[in-house]
């Protein structure tokens, strides 16, 4: 054994070592470029069918071997298509020399201080019925969302997000994307939902929240124009009629870590959200 390995390494050269690293790093950029997207879940789904087809082949399911062969050769064609933004957006990096991302995660004092900042924001707006849409990134990326709006960059405060809600002003009208404590772009495009059976008395923005938590994993906070009604969407349903603290104890649980509180009226709500009961 020990001379069968010496033999293999002997064979391997500088070359071969530095080719390896090389392609394991691109392969790890790759990573990196999906983690922070919806291709993140394709990504899955493409693997699962490909094991699923493997165990096929070994158990000798000629029939479903075939079919899933078969689709497999329609999904290598279609892949181009159902990746164009992250295709582009790669290109983009590349081009202009964009290689290396850094991530940051949340202590709990800088934690604290961003959901005091969002709450005391959302409560003024509330009170002065000033239309807001806040989306809030989770597990899912929203690269390709924030590409649609105004690089930000800034840290949440307060102060910062009332002036770009104010209406009339630039960066008003759309949703502000907030990824940990920082503001990442303004002004971004939120798909609509395509559920028909929700109230007629909702309106753009709290239909825009509904299709971006069905279409991610991300939680989104709006601020009702017309009443000051303070909602927050989540997989695809929305809950409404909340205040302020209901926002800092939903947002904690949900969004960073598990949390207890001892307001069951909060619990009650989260359990229907997550449940998926419609408010």
């Amino acid at each position: 054994m020990m001379v069968q390995l010496q033999g293999l390494l002997s064979t391997i050269s500088v070359l071969d070592i530095i080719d390896i690293v090389v392609v394991a790093y691109f392969l790890y950029r790759l990573y990196l470029m999906l983690k922070n997207t919806r291709a993140a879940t394709l990504g899955k789904g493409l693997l699962v069918l490909v094991g699923f087809m493997l165990i096929c082949r070994w158990l000798n399911l000629h029939v479903i071997s075939w079919l899933l062969e078969k689709s497999m050769t329609v999904i290598m064609v279609a892949l181009p298509v159902v990746f164009q933004p992250e295709l582009r957006r790669a290109l983009e990096q590349i081009g202009r020399g964009k290689l290396f991302h850094k991530s940051s995660e949340l202590d709990e004092q800088e934690l604290e201080e961003m959901l005091d900042s969002v709450a005391h924001a959302t409560k003024i707006m509330s009170k002065n019925k000033v239309g807001a849409l806040m989306v809030f990134e989770r597990a899912t990326g929203l690269v390709e969302r924030t590409a649609t709006g105004v690089p930000v960059d800034g840290l949440v405060g307060s102060g910062l997000i009332q002036n770009i809600f104010v209406k009339d002003t630039p960066l008003h009208d759309g949703a502000i994307i907030i990824r940990g404590n920082r503001i990442v772009a303004a002004c971004c495009l939120l798909p609509l939902t395509e559920n028909r059976n929700l109230s007629q008395e909702l309106g753009t923005r709290h239909r825009a929240a509904i299709g971006m938590s069905e279409q991610s994993d991300a939680m989104v906070l709006v601020v009702s124009e017309e009443t000051g009604t303070i909602s927050i969407a989540r997989n695809g349903e929305l809950m409404r009629y909340l205040t302020v603290d209901d926002v800092k104890d939903i947002l904690r649980t949900a969004i960073f870590k598990p949390h207890t509180t001892g307001k069951n009226s909060i619990v009650d709500k989260l359990k229907n959200l997550l449940g998926g009961e419609k408010k």
